[in-house]
């Protein structure tokens, strides 16, 4: 999630962090915009990504498709829209749990967080973690304050990347029910944990 790395810190460190930077505030779309997005979010949230078309969103919201470019210039800058409010809202919610986390369990609290975003919200966590991302169109800032937990919770950038790597990885797995059948997925994320506790 994070593409700028921090120096590292000296170790030991009181782990977690506290917060680094400054929660972007991303521009406020708007009113028309705003809702397409809500739309197109339940959209995609109940029926799945092979839904989310500009037909789709159109007779949710009563219009024809085409009137939509009037207000999102491509089917591009709808992904980025939604993928701005993910990181948003995950951002916040992983930040929230590291400020309540002791720092035996920090890695534990983040790993938990972000398992229960991904598995509240499928496909709105598969729209913005998989393919590529639309860096430019995103505010200045947020995703690197999206994966500031991961460093916080860590104090190193690589091990901060390698747990979001392995945290996502172990997620994509679950959501995609590729782990064998009658696998005690709660182990294994405690495991995952344990490897990078503090």
């Amino acid at each position: 999630m994070t593409s700028t790395l921090p120096l590292p810190l000296p170790l030991p460190l009181p782990l977690p962090l506290p917060r680094i930077a400054v929660r972007p505030e991303p521009a406020r779309p708007p009113a028309r915009v705003a809702e397409i997005l809500v739309a197109a979010r339940d959209i995609l949230e109940r029926e799945g990504a092979d839904a989310l078309t500009m037909r789709r969103i159109g007779e949710v919201l009563g219009i024809r498709a085409p009137s939509l470019y009037k207000h999102l210039a491509s089917k591009d800058a709808l992904a980025a829209g939604l993928a701005e409010v993910a990181l948003a809202e995950v951002g916040e919610h992983l930040h929230r749990a590291v400020d309540e986390a002791d720092a035996g369990a920090v890695a534990a609290a983040l790993i938990g967080a972000y398992r229960g975003y991904a598995l509240a919200h499928p496909n709105l966590y598969r729209m913005f973690t998989a393919g590529r991302l639309p860096r430019a169109a995103l505010s200045s800032g947020l995703e690197q304050w999206a994966g500031e937990p991961f460093y916080r919770a860590t104090g190193d950038p690589y091990r901060a990347q390698a747990l979001w790597a392995a945290t996502h990885g172990a997620v994509l797995l679950e959501l995609e029910e590729r782990y064998l059948p009658g696998s005690d997925l709660d182990r294994t994320y405690a495991a995952l944990a344990e490897a990078f506790a503090a």
